[in-house]
């Protein structure tokens, strides 16, 4: 009888071995769990969208930029036409001046004839003194109109040329 007790009792040590053997393979493989978990964990590196939903989101961003866009180009076209009119008004003030100038010199030599065929006086050589210390300020006024003509004008190409880069990106 001690012998079919005995083969029972080794196969019982012998499954309790294998039992054993199998929880330590199982503790191994469930303590790796963490790891295992983030290693499989999928990420989505890009979303794919349906055409469909691409060019719904597509159309709904243009039709609400080209509103924007439009507004922002009549504001320009208006900045940009009253730059023009300020040029245009700056150069008829400038012949306008340049008018004045040319007529007040025209007028400086008429009093300088005059004054050569009379008798000189103290106040005659003064008056004289005033009118080239005016023709001095009246030609650095041109100057400086002629100046201010010039760099409204670089401006107002430069502002369109980024109008056309502008339009163009578009």
């Amino acid at each position: 009888m001690a012998n079919p007790l005995a083969d029972c009792v080794s196969s019982l040590r012998s499954s309790n071995h294998l039992l054993g053997n199998s929880i330590s393979i199982l503790d191994s493989g469930v303590n790796d769990f963490p790891r295992l978990a983030k290693v499989l964990q999928t990420t989505k590196h890009f979303e794919l969208l349906p055409s469909s939903a691409l060019s719904a989101a597509q159309s709904q961003l243009l039709s609400s930029l080209i509103p924007e866009f439009n507004s922002l180009l009549s504001r320009v076209e208006t900045h940009l036409d009253r730059l023009e009119r300020r040029e245009q008004a700056l150069i008829a003030r400038c012949e306008l001046l340049d008018g004045r100038l040319s007529t007040s010199a025209e007028d400086g030599e008429a009093i300088r004839r005059d004054a050569g065929r009379g008798s000189r006086s103290l106040a005659g050589e003064g008056d004289g003194s005033r009118e080239a210390l005016k023709s001095k300020q009246l030609k650095a006024k041109k100057e400086r109109l002629n100046y201010t003509v010039e760099r409204l004008a670089l401006q107002a190409q430069q502002k369109e040329r980024q109008l056309r880069l502008s339009v163009a990106a578009q």
